[in-house]
């Protein structure tokens, strides 16, 4: 993983800033646990980037991913799977309103 400068003077958005910062990691470093440290942080990283579904109109959502023993395990980890079938679009936003809790 690559970093950027950061130019924030302010102790608050140095403060705010760091606890993104470390947030994200704590994310990732769960994932990593979570899948039994089969895969590296870069590595889902990469994997969750290419996660895109195409709105097909009128029925829902498919996968434009390939699926691998890594989409696999993050299906598994997460309770659903998105890579099968037509994902509706009801179930799309349900699936979403998951991952704001």
């Amino acid at each position: 993983m690559r970093s950027r400068p950061v130019f924030v003077r302010k102790d608050e958005r140095i403060k705010a800033h760091f606890l993104t910062c470390f947030l994200s990691l704590l994310v990732y470093r769960i994932l990593e646990k979570k899948m039994d440290e089969s895969f590296t942080c870069s590595e889902i990283i990469q994997t969750l980037r290419k996660m895109n579904m195409m709105e097909y109109i009128g029925e829902g959502y498919i996968p434009t991913y390939t699926r691998t023993e890594l989409t696999d395990k993050l299906h598994d980890v997460f309770g659903f799977r998105t890579d099968t079938e037509i994902v509706e679009q009801k179930k799309m936003k349900k699936i979403i309103k998951q991952t704001k809790k």
